[in-house]
């Protein structure tokens, strides 16, 4: 199933801070992306409707499996971007910024391609350092 862009930005959003945090508030994340509070309870209203977040009772955050699959998947997807655009000689927060609208957008298929590629390239390095 294909969600929007912005949800899967608030689902990662909401992994990475709940990496950091214990717990996730939506206050954390209005910080976060630096948006306003009432624009992320309607987000977290509408991932809560569509069974991707739970909220308790004190207004904590969590994924649920559904959504931190989606999470897992783009922050997967925005670390190696990010780290293999890094490798290439872009400045990291240009590369930060490019990973993140390619995260969206890049096939099934393109990615794995650039991930096969990215660890058989540092299963190279490794082996060049090891020689040296």
């Amino acid at each position: 199933m294909k969600i929007q862009e912005s949800a899967e930005n608030y689902l990662e959003t909401i992994l990475i801070i709940g990496n950091r945090k214990p717990q996730v508030r939506s206050i954390d994340i209005a910080n976060e992306l630096n948006f306003s509070k009432p624009s992320v309870s309607v987000a977290m209203k509408n991932l809560r409707l569509n069974g991707y977040i739970q909220m308790d009772h004190d207004g904590f955050i969590t994924l649920t499996p559904s959504g931190k699959a989606i999470a897992d998947k783009i922050y997967e997807r925005h670390r190696l971007l990010s780290s293999w655009l890094e490798q290439l000689g872009v400045d990291p927060k240009v590369a930060a910024e490019d990973a993140c609208r390619m995260e969206h957008v890049i096939s099934a298929e393109s990615f794995e391609a650039i991930k096969r590629h990215t660890h058989l390239m540092e299963e190279k390095l490794q082996e060049t350092e090891k020689k040296a």
